[in-house]
């Protein structure tokens, strides 16, 4: 198979899966390895293809017609993750990703795309592996969360329960 099929193939793999794959389960079913997979979704990506690159693997999101999308101003430390993350998912919202604002850098976001608990517990115990420190510790706690749901009902929901739970900035 040439670059263009695999490529073909590739992007196909995505649009047809309903879970993110990852680098490696891609490079496997595509016989390549998984540096290859890295530089054709970069290619994908500058071709207009909406990829990304979640702590669960790669996906190419399907927003539902009827989902309404806001931001969540929130703040607190590591400590607390699960407990906001869990808020969001367990009250029906999906959380796509999380953004700080660099004093030098400016904006910077990285997808989260996390919708169910498993998803979660997983993002979770990667977050713990790796001991990396969560964008939000470069600023002082204090983050964006762009969250995505079915109705605005459901991210009033969201919003109480954030901001009972003391995590959301007023």
């Amino acid at each position: 198979m040439d670059t263009k099929e695999r490529r073909e193939q590739l992007l196909q793999l995505l649009k047809q899966s309903q879970v993110p794959l990852t680098g490696t389960a891609l490079a496997n079913k595509l016989g390549v390895s998984r540096q290859v997979i890295v530089g054709d979704i970069a290619i994908l990506r500058a071709a207009g293809v909406n990829v990304y690159a979640t702590p669960l693997g790669y996906v190419i999101p399907v927003l539902q017609s009827t989902a309404v999308t806001t931001h969540f101003a929130c703040r607190h430390g590591r400590d607390r993750m699960g407990e906001e993350l869990a808020i969001i998912i367990d009250n029906g919202g999906k959380v796509l990703n999380v953004i700080v604002d660099h004093p030098v850098y400016g904006e910077i976001k990285a997808s989260l795309m996390l919708s169910s608990r498993r998803e979660l517990a997983d993002f979770l115990r990667d977050s713990a592996n790796s001991g990396a420190e969560p964008l939000s510790v470069i600023t002082g706690g204090v983050h964006l969360h762009m969250v995505e749901a079915s109705s605005e009902v459901i991210l009033q929901k969201i919003e109480q329960e954030l901001r009972t739970a003391g995590i959301l900035v007023e």
